[in-house]
């Protein structure tokens, strides 16, 4: 959904904080009294303010909101609380829109209402951000509980700072998640505003694309400095796995895909033949072969696929990865399971030297990922 860019530009009288912490809040009771202590601890001497909008939470939330806005007030930092109590939320998107647009920050650090800041959060994504100050950064995480989502925590936390950059291809998503994202708001304004299509719209990740169009920078700071928690009720869960699916396809055909002449898909099975299904057809025409390892899908001799319009129906040869040709869009599970990374390799002799599982004393998957994840 568009939002008017015009909303979030910035107001012609100084701003009146340094940073604005923007919180999103709906029905967040069990965890907003530890989330906005930790507002409280930030070490940073400059100015800030906390941003607030609550999007029709009906529990206990708005009550401690303002038993908190006492403290917060008290310490200096300026408290900003907006908000509707229609029946029914109008989602992510929306809330973080209009808790920039009441904000004043000449920065923006944006929290979720059941995460946690570590004391010295926005000091260092401040400092990080000057010196970036056309990128989105962001930060290393605690998970909470520690043993959820171990592969996607270790993910996060140890892409290096090209990584940042090259696996924004991934289901991941944003190679720096949400919940640490730190920057300018002129910045903000300049890639413009989360879409607001509620429930089941991956606000976060489109923003994210978006930024990536118009130039933008992807930084980490190498701290742990969010205790971010995994729960039934994260808003992350109402976002379908085939609607990422289909944005990613969108962005891989816009981003890479005209540039090539040709490619091969790495992996004959079945996450290969559902990203070949998924290709328009001008981008499906440059698939020149799939390639396996597998004896029994090279045998096959080609992939057909059944359902296209075309006639004759493609016949897509599948060959030995040593004998096809790059460029290669890799597409293969993450840690033998919940994940599926795409990634692009041109170097035809690092493909030809590559150890087959065998000799890693692994899995495909996992020599994959760790001989891409250089």
């Amino acid at each position: 959904m568009a939002v008017p860019r015009e909303r979030f530009r910035a107001a012609s009288s100084p701003p009146r904080a340094l940073v604005s912490i923007i919180l999103p809040v709906h029905n967040a009771e069990p965890w907003l009294d530890e989330c906005l202590k930790s507002v409280l601890q930030q070490d940073f001497e400059g100015s800030m303010e906390l941003s607030v909008f609550n999007d029709a939470s009906k529990d206990k939330s708005m009550a401690i909101l303002e038993k908190w806005r006492v403290k917060l007030e008290s310490s200096g930092i300026l408290v900003v609380i907006g908000g509707h109590d229609s029946p029914y939320p109008r989602g992510v998107g929306y809330s973080k829109n209009q808790a920039i647009a009441q904000s004043s920050g000449t920065f923006l650090c944006f929290l979720d209402s059941d995460d946690m800041m570590m004391p010295q959060r926005v000091r260092l994504q401040h400092e990080a951000a000057l010196q970036h100050p056309t990128s989105i950064i962001g930060c290393q995480v605690r998970r909470d509980p520690p043993n959820s989502t171990e592969r996607y925590t270790r993910w996060v936390n140890q892409l290096s700072p090209h990584q940042l950059l090259t696996q924004v291809f991934t289901s991941h998503g944003p190679t720096v998640i949400m919940p640490t994202w730190f920057c300018s708001r002129a910045w903000f304004t300049h890639v413009g505003p989360f879409d607001e299509g509620g429930q089941g719209v991956p606000e976060d990740l489109l923003f994210f694309y978006q930024h990536l169009r118009k130039g933008g920078g992807v930084q980490r700071v190498d701290q742990s400095l969010l205790l971010y928690r995994y729960h039934p009720l994260a808003a992350t869960h109402s976002v379908l796995e085939a609607t990422i699916w289909s944005h990613r396809v969108s962005f891989l055909e816009e981003r890479v895909l005209p540039g090539w002449a040709a490619f091969t898909i790495w992996n004959a099975g079945k996450q290969g033949r559902r990203l070949y299904r998924s290709l328009s057809a001008g981008a499906r025409r440059k698939v020149a072969a799939f390639c396996d390892v597998d004896k029994n899908k090279i045998n096959k001799g080609f992939y057909c696929y059944e359902d296209a319009q075309e006639r004759p129906k493609p016949h897509v040869p599948i060959l030995h990865f040593r004998a096809a040709q790059p460029p290669f869009i890799i597409c293969v599970k993450l840690y033998l399971g919940l994940h599926y990374s795409w990634s692009t390799v041109l170097d035809k002799e690092r493909v030809s030297t590559m150890p087959l599982p065998s000799q890693c004393g692994g899995s495909w998957d996992q020599t994959w990922v760790e001989h891409t994840a250089e």
